[in-house]
């Protein structure tokens, strides 16, 4: 892991790096020292590491909670290079749309496929942060909605080292294999008029998940319009799972 630039402000520390060919971004308090609770958090579709409500979001965990906030850009977004194999599917996929196809199953299919690439990914910048004096081998949290949910699905189904995770604005077509696989303490997020995911859809994941402890939070509007309350409830959450 080599890192590139640290500034603070606001008693938050953010440090970008990269690991390998892997652009990331972690956030601390300032001037910790040991081990502490991780979150990592998987951006949406179209964003990056450091995307507005992904910084918001992760700078109150810090805050807040003393927590490490990490996020890294997935493939094609970000600082990372476009993939034409992916930019190929992608814009097939939006023809597909503009003719009418139902978006869900293309949406689906294209996540599970930039899993396989972003899993092992993902785990390697896990293993990384955690040999850092300031971040240590404490809890791990994932967040992720969206893009983030349904990469985030078969990474939570993944790592043994993961023991909480906020879900949601994702579906089952491609990740009700790997959602019976999650028995940690889930919270879901719903959008309940979301055009993107079929309602339905979403309700299916939330069932397909093997969790004992889950929590589905369903709220009006569409697929970006998630409540910032919804934020509040995620600190606690992960205050009581990995605090």
């Amino acid at each position: 892991m080599r890192f590139i630039s640290r500034t603070s402000s606001d008693g938050v520390t953010e440090q970008l790096f990269t690991l390998g060919e892997i652009p990331g971004v972690l956030w601390t308090p300032e001037g910790a020292a040991g081990a502490r609770p991780l979150i990592l958090m998987g951006h949406g579709g179209g964003q990056h590491k450091k995307a507005p409500d992904v910084m918001a979001r992760a700078r109150r965990f810090v805050a807040e909670c003393g927590f490490a906030v990490a996020a890294v850009d997935v493939p094609g977004h970000g600082d990372r290079p476009k993939d034409e194999r992916y930019d190929k599917i992608a814009t097939e996929n939006q023809a597909r749309v503009v003719a009418g196809e139902e978006p869900a199953p293309l949406i689906a299919g294209f996540q599970a496929l930039v899993a396989r690439q972003t899993v092992p990914e993902w785990r390697a910048v896990l293993t990384a942060l955690q040999r850092l004096e300031h971040v240590g081998a404490g809890p791990v949290g994932y967040w992720g909605v969206s893009l983030g949910c349904g990469l985030g699905v078969p990474f939570v189904a993944a790592e043994p080292r993961i023991r909480a995770a906020v879900l949601g604005l994702g579906g089952a077509l491609a990740s009700a294999e790997a959602a019976a696989r999650i028995t940690v303490p889930v919270e879901f997020l719903l959008q309940w008029d979301d055009e993107r995911v079929p309602r339905a859809h979403g309700l299916a994941l939330f069932d397909a998940l093997a969790s004992a402890e889950k929590t589905l939070h369903a709220n009006p509007g569409r697929h970006g319009e998630i409540p910032e309350f919804e934020t509040d409830s995620s600190l606690r959450f992960f205050e009581r799972h990995l605090g």
